[in-house]
């Protein structure tokens, strides 16, 4: 495509160079510019030399700061900071709080979204997607000598910890089982090891997290859901030219065990897949 526009330019400059010839003053030069809604997305990106990135720096191990003030650093910087690399450009990230981070694609301030952004309904209608670079499900946690727990059916009648707030509070009330409300996964997995709640239901990145650094024998994994969260880079609707390079990294990323090498370290396990 890029090609063939070209092609025609250079037919026009040509004829506008034979009217000169002939002597006409009055030929307009032809214009080079982009027509009215076409993606420049990518070659926006590569014009610039950079690829500015929307994250949030506090959300470990995702995307934060070594040692509190460091490097900004995580799951996800580390896979921009690949794929930005694929492109031949430089990350520039940008940093600012979840609850702003749309309007911030929305006012063009960057081009992506880095932040374990999941895919939902209601975001493909209005954003565009990556092929996904993260792959959980939900778990139910107990402790490590439980063997009544194998499922979510065998919930009914258990006492789970669960914030209030989470999706996994509505999953453990439709699992029957009685909820104990706590602040969160800390607060929950203290119940549980203290025998105070059965188990806890959480997202498996979580679990996988937290054992990366705890290494903790007293709990484990006694079911995962089948369905699954899909996590992705954002893209303002319409950057169709960006969001295919970035897939076309993502895939050579993924081919070439980087994707896999990135994940291991964060979690001891690949949830790029």
């Amino acid at each position: 495509m890029k090609r063939t526009r070209l092609s025609v330019i250079g037919l026009i400059a040509a004829a506008g160079l034979a009217l000169a010839g002939c002597g006409s003053a009055s030929t307009t030069p032809a214009s080079s510019a982009p027509a009215a809604g076409a993606d420049t997305s990518l070659s926006d990106v590569k014009s610039a030399g950079v690829l500015k990135v929307g994250t949030e720096g506090t959300y470990k191990p995702f995307t934060f700061h070594a040692n509190g003030s460091g490097e900004l650093t995580g799951y996800d910087v580390e896979i921009i900071n690949a794929v930005a690399a694929k492109l031949g450009v430089k990350p520039a990230f940008q940093e600012t709080q979840f609850d702003a981070i749309f309007a911030g694609l929305d006012a063009k301030r960057f081009d992506v979204v880095a932040n374990q952004v999941s895919i939902t309904d209601e975001r493909k209608a209005k954003y565009d997607f990556s092929t996904p670079y993260t792959v959980s499900t939900g778990v139910i946690v107990t402790k490590a000598d439980d063997n009544n727990i194998t499922s979510f059916d065998s919930l009914k009648g258990k006492t789970t910890a669960q914030s209030l707030t989470s999706n996994w509070y509505k999953l453990a009330q439709q699992s029957g089982a009685n909820v104990e409300a706590v602040e969160g996964w800390a607060q929950a997995i203290t119940l549980l090891k203290q025998g105070r709640v059965d188990a806890t239901i959480n997202d498996k990145l979580t679990y996988l997290d937290y054992q990366k650094t705890d290494h903790d024998a007293a709990i484990k994994i006694a079911a995962e859901t089948t369905d699954k969260s899909l996590s992705a880079f954002a893209l303002r609707k319409g950057s169709t030219s960006l969001t295919d390079a970035i897939n076309k990294a993502l895939g050579e990323l993924a081919a070439d065990g980087t994707l896999t090498k990135i994940s291991q370290k964060y979690f001891d396990a690949d949830v790029s897949k």
